[in-house]
């Protein structure tokens, strides 16, 4: 523990392969354990990825000494559970996205956390990137001047940079529902202090598209590859065009954005470093969340 920490796969869910690599690759970290509710399972699952340990129950995954930090990609409904149930057995934890649902089960985790001395924090892996971090930075000194952005998550943090407040103030939204309940098409507009105004757009039934713009008076960022930067071994590229229309590029070199947030959770433990993503941030993504939800469900405009 003194010199690494030893991670536990709390389920053999399929996103768990974004994870072990990097897991591996990482200088502080190693690969200990797997849980599954089918005993037979974990077992196959650890040995077709050679990790060491394998638990018929999340229970006894809990109860093993020798993990220290669990990643918990169970579905959303379960995410609150096992992470108190984690905190409460002395785990760390990260945590797939959404990190809870509602926030009575919110304030449940961060009661857990800070009760039992233990890092949690929400698998966000692209804010934990160095592209991420020097947009932040570029907008915390006002390269763009005043800004507007896309989605909820990344509009957060980039209004903090830009001195907007933490939350929107108002949230507008709208969905399209599926045949089967679900929403498969979302669009919202969040507005902050200062006249910042970010607009989300999401769907299910599009052709694969990404980008991330963020616009001020002074110039713009194009994000290209704002949620995996790197994921493939690629540099990463920002295009910044300043108000005269002038262009340059700014590379980030290739690194995994799931290796930042494993060497994060590394820097917590072991140096007592701050999370890249606290409770804090996670709570106002939540709350934005929640209030684009209710804007589209009411068709009614929101106040945080």
């Amino acid at each position: 523990m003194a010199n690494k920490i030893r991670w536990g796969l709390l389920s053999t869910a399929n996103i768990n392969k974004a994870l072990i690599d990097p897991i591996r690759a990482a200088e502080r970290s190693e690969l200990v354990a797997v849980a599954s509710r089918d005993a037979a399972k974990a077992t196959a699952y650890a040995q077709e990825y050679g990790i060491p340990k394998a638990y018929g129950s999340y229970e006894a995954l809990l109860a093993d000494p020798d993990v220290d930090v669990i990643y918990n990609p169970l579905p959303n409904t379960m995410h609150s559970e096992w992470t108190i149930k984690a905190a409460e057995a002395g785990k760390h934890v990260l945590c797939e996205k959404p990190l809870v649902t509602t926030l009575a089960e919110f304030d449940q985790v961060a009661t857990a956390a800070q009760r039992h001395q233990v890092t949690i924090f929400e698998a966000f892996m692209y804010l934990h990137h160095p592209q991420t971090r020097k947009v932040q930075a570029m907008i915390a000194a006002g390269e763009l001047g005043n800004v507007g952005v896309y989605p909820n998550s990344l509009s957060l943090v980039m209004a903090q940079a830009a001195g907007a407040g933490e939350s929107p103030k108002t949230v507008w939204a709208d969905k399209i529902v599926g045949e089967t309940g679900v929403d498969v098409a979302m669009r919202a507009q969040l507005v902050f202090a200062n006249n910042l105004v970010a607009q989300i757009s999401s769907g299910l039934r599009t052709p694969f598209r990404e980008a991330a713009h963020i616009i001020g008076d002074k110039g713009s960022i194009q994000l290209i590859e704002p949620w995996k930067p790197g994921i493939n071994g690629q540099e990463s590229r920002c295009i910044v065009t300043t108000i005269d229309g002038s262009t340059t590029t700014i590379i980030t070199p290739a690194v995994n954005p799931y290796l930042c947030e494993v060497t994060a959770m590394e820097q917590c433990i072991l140096d007592g470093a701050a999370p890249v993503v606290p409770l804090s941030l996670s709570r106002n993504f939540l709350r934005s969340a929640l209030a684009i939800h209710q804007a589209a469900k009411t068709n009614q405009l929101v106040q945080l």
